[in-house]
């Protein structure tokens, strides 16, 4: 799917970081129609919340599966087998090459789309260094994304800080997909490489993940409603 393919109102992925199936539910019931797309990472999964992507998705919503899978290759297989069962848009894997290339084999021929988390946006170069890591972030945002190219992968997860420079390697063959994105004045929490939604989409990005900001808000569907004329105003 190229930029021009994508639904505005799709490109804002709101996620689910809530304690409980139900916490989701009701604000999945707060948000209404204002919101199309959800995340559903590690609090919610564990929570048991991998069942609500099936019914997400029966209303007709979309769902990123954000588990960031990374283990040896057939393991990685046999949980995106898993996942696409589930009705699920998108999954995440860590951009290891193994990884990858055993993501890409589940999905096979399913619909679902293999997302490469390149560098955790709570990264910054102090803390690659820290984890051994000898590359920069953006020297080792930008070798995953050339290996995740070559492997068949649908998409890349980065910061918004990247973004420019990966549509330059990727040009519009792989989505791009960025957390880290606050609203003008809002708190940057433990994120470390942000951006707000206006700036991220006029950089290349495609769709924006964000959490707190909106599912912790006093009125969070006017939050939504904010983003995506912010987005809508970005695209012209």
């Amino acid at each position: 799917m190229t930029p021009a393919e994508i639904a505005p109102k799709d490109r804002l992925i709101v996620a689910l970081d809530l304690p409980s199936v139900d916490a989701a539910e009701a604000m999945i019931a707060k948000l209404g129609d204002s919101v199309s797309f959800y995340k559903i990472g590690y609090q919610l999964a564990y929570a048991g919340g991998l069942p609500l992507i099936g019914k997400l998705a029966d209303k007709g919503k979309k769902v990123f599966a954000d588990l960031k899978m990374h283990d040896i290759g057939n393991t990685v297989t046999r949980g995106v087998e898993s996942v696409a069962r589930l009705g699920a848009t998108f999954v995440t894997v860590h951009a290891y090459p193994q990884t990858m290339k055993g993501a890409v084999e589940g999905r096979g021929s399913a619909s679902l789309k293999i997302l490469a988390v390149t560098v955790l946006t709570s990264y910054n170069d102090d803390d690659l260094h820290a984890a051994g890591y000898r590359l920069s972030v953006s020297e080792l945002v930008e070798a995953r994304a050339q290996q995740a190219q070559v492997l068949g992968v649908d998409g890349l997860v980065s910061s918004p800080e990247e973004v420019g420079a990966l549509r330059k390697i990727v040009g519009h063959q792989m989505s791009l997909v960025t957390p880290g994105i606050r609203p003008a004045g809002a708190a940057s929490g433990d994120q470390k490489r942000i951006m707000t939604p206006g700036r991220a989409i006029t950089a290349g990005a495609d769709y924006l993940v964000v959490g707190r900001p909106v599912v912790e808000a006093a009125d969070p569907k006017s939050v939504a409603d904010a983003i995506h004329a912010e987005i809508a105003q970005a695209l012209g």
